[in-house]
């Protein structure tokens, strides 16, 4: 009566999003050019709300939040899931009243990179005039 390998129970693995021992980056080139936000803020509000185990900053050896110039690389030897990492993002600049102006995209050339990017707003000003 089932229906081959796509049937539920038992099949778990390929649904789950999270990955071994992963390595993203965040990467704040525009914002931190312009004076918008500052990358020290960004790297310590990480450190304190990433939840290892259920507790929020309690890092350990597990998750890693390094800082180079502009950009913030997070590295974890256990699951950790990208999306998680853009939540928190999001939730940072939304606290600090930049979300209106700035986006996370995931970049182009880098699926493991995020991008804090200006929304278009030229874009919109012409259609606005229509």
């Amino acid at each position: 009566m089932s229906r081959g390998g796509s049937s539920g129970g038992g099949g778990g693995g390929a649904k789950v999003a999270k990955k071994k021992g992963a390595t993203f980056v965040i990467d704040c080139a525009k914002p931190v050019e312009d004076k918008i936000m500052d990358i020290a803020s960004l790297e310590k509000f990480l450190q304190e709300r990433i939840k290892v185990d259920g507790k929020a900053g309690a890092l350990g050896d597990s998750v890693t939040v390094t800082r180079d110039k502009s950009k913030i690389t997070v590295t974890s030897t256990n699951d950790f899931s990208k999306r998680y990492l853009k939540y928190l993002t999001k939730k940072y600049l939304k606290k600090h009243n930049v979300r209106d102006w700035l986006r996370v995209i995931a970049s182009n050339k880098d699926r493991s990179v995020y991008e804090l990017r200006y929304f278009n707003i030229a874009e919109n000003e012409g259609e606005e005039e229509d």
